[in-house]
């Protein structure tokens, strides 16, 4: 008798071990990482930017643009105001879901959908790109997605892909860890916002621009961002119905071109046209999908237990976000300073998730954080353990969010650009703890500014500060090297240009033993 309850008893617990790991992952976090294409730092009503006093600056387009739902979840949690990201979208993309730097990947530009198309050519001043890594992102690496799911999340890409071209692996989101793919591929736009062109390219047939899986909407009057949001409001709900936790990648195609009247939020804009107009309807309509996957995470009762991470991939593609120099693919902080935003859906401080990781309301950050960074932040606070021997370049964040004094991620961050076909080419900034080296290749010309003082980048400060200039050049050579950088060449022989430090040498020596 004692022999057959002992095989019951361990019967009954080999069975109920499915809803013992369940049971574990219900304790697990939700996570909605809401990614907005193309939308610079001032895009918003919301401020993210401070000036020398450390308070936060009023832009002008933050009285143009309508973004309630951003200023909630601002308010419920921590707007970081030095977030930065890559200049152009798929490195951000990339780097964000493998937690390694883009210029370490050799995927510096963005990517088309056909492999064999190279987007980052350009001969200028005798200099060349390199062969970078026009195929995207490997599916060998470990990703976010691989990691979560792995922990018995389900995880959920929706909308814009853009990790490598159709015709390679990188194209089909699932090939990188993602359970479920809503309309994402290796386009880095959509032929068309709107359901009744089909989200395709206006009178043509489908092609590698046409945005796939919505031909349910076809002809319809809906806008792709409102699409977009009912499947993954629909894909939620059966994810909770099913008990799972949930890590769901809502990364709109908005703000990115075509830009098209969002009808909808047309009469807010009297006074605007054209693409200004569209641009600022697609801001409100990419602000009414947040403000609706929050309230849908309230009714289905998850809200406590979800955190929300809003992020953009790279600067503004529509107005100058002044007093930021400069938009997307540029070299100036108007290409690479981003909105950035971490709170609990519904802040509830008893909820043990938000007690693991409690958020202050309505708190502001001004430290520096990356693409990279995202990764190891997201494991830690899902309590998954990165597998043994891997190595990230990003730092966990989440010592931010829960308050703890101090700095918990270097101050600092290389932008490598050895590319064309952009507004800027051919280049590499490296930020530093409120100060910004560029360098152009093609030009063999040095760039200082004092990033606290000078938002703007109009003070080239190389002159007064050569010292300076000196010592963060060698820094970014050194890393750069330690990235694993591809350099630009030669026209005429093919080797490697690399910054020329003779010419910052010169400029100390010149000035003798003064010092910054």
């Amino acid at each position: 008798m004692k022999t057959w309850s002992l095989f019951y008893y361990t019967a009954i617990f080999i069975l109920l071990l499915p809803s013992l790991a369940l049971a574990s992952e219900e304790r697990r976090p939700n996570i909605l990482f809401f990614l907005v294409d193309d939308m610079g730092v001032t895009d918003t009503s919301v401020q993210f930017l401070q000036d020398v006093d450390g308070q936060l600056i009023h832009a002008p387009l933050n009285d143009r643009y309508r973004t309630p739902h951003l200023a909630r979840l601002a308010n419920q949690g921590m707007r970081f105001t030095n977030a930065y990201a890559y200049s152009v979208c798929t490195p951000t993309r990339v780097s964000l879901l493998s937690g390694v730097y883009a210029t370490r990947l050799h995927i510096t530009t963005w990517t088309h959908p056909h492999h064999t198309l190279d987007t980052g050519q350009v001969s200028e001043g005798g200099v060349r790109g390199p062969r970078w890594k026009t195929t995207g992102l490997s599916t060998d690496r470990l990703t976010l997605p691989r990691l979560l799911g792995q922990a018995g999340y389900r995880t959920i890409c929706c909308g814009k892909a853009h990790f490598g071209p159709n015709d390679t692996l990188a194209g089909n989101p699932l090939n990188l860890g993602f359970d479920i793919n809503i309309a994402g591929h290796g386009a880095g736009a959509p032929g068309s916002y709107l359901g009744k062109q089909n989200f395709a390219r206006k009178g043509k047939r489908p092609d590698v621009w046409t945005v796939p899986g919505l031909e349910k909407y076809h002809g319809q009057d809906v806008f792709l961002t409102e699409a977009l949001t009912r499947e993954l409001k629909q894909t939620i709900s059966q994810t909770v119905n099913d008990n799972r936790p949930f890590f769901a990648y809502m990364a709109h195609y908005a703000v990115h071109s075509p830009f098209q009247v969002d009808k909808r939020f047309a009469g807010n804009y009297p006074n605007l046209q054209g693409k200004a107009l569209a641009f600022a309807t697609m801001v409100e309509g990419m602000d009414k999908s947040l403000g609706d996957l929050l309230d849908h995470l309230q009714t289905l009762g998850v809200a406590e237990e979800t955190l929300v991470i809003f992020y953009s991939d790279n600067g503004s593609d529509g107005p100058p976000n002044r007093p930021l120099r400069g938009i997307k693919g540029s070299r100036f902080l108007g290409g690479n300073r981003v909105p950035l935003v971490a709170a609990w859906a519904k802040p509830n401080a008893q909820h043990p998730a938000q007690q693991a990781c409690p958020i202050s309301a309505g708190s502001i950050e001004d430290d520096l954080v990356t693409p990279v960074d995202f990764l190891p932040t997201l494991a830690a606070i899902a309590q998954v353990r990165l597998p043994k021997g891997v190595k990230l370049d990003g730092h966990n964040l989440s010592p931010y969010l829960r308050g703890l004094s101090g700095t918990h991620r270097p101050q600092q961050f290389l932008l490598h650009f050895p590319h064309g076909r952009h507004r800027s080419q051919l280049y590499t900034t490296w930020t530093d703890d409120g100060w910004k080296l560029t360098y152009e290749y093609a030009a063999r010309r040095w760039h200082l500014h004092h990033l606290t003082s000078d938002l703007g980048e109009q003070q080239n400060l190389i002159d007064q500060h050569p010292n300076r200039a000196l010592a963060m050049a060698r820094q970014m050579v050194a890393e750069l090297d330690r990235q694993q950088a591809q350099y630009p060449r030669t026209v005429e022989d093919g080797s490697p240009v690399r910054p020329d430090l003779q010419r910052l040498e010169a400029l100390v020596a010149k000035a003798g033993s003064r010092t910054d």
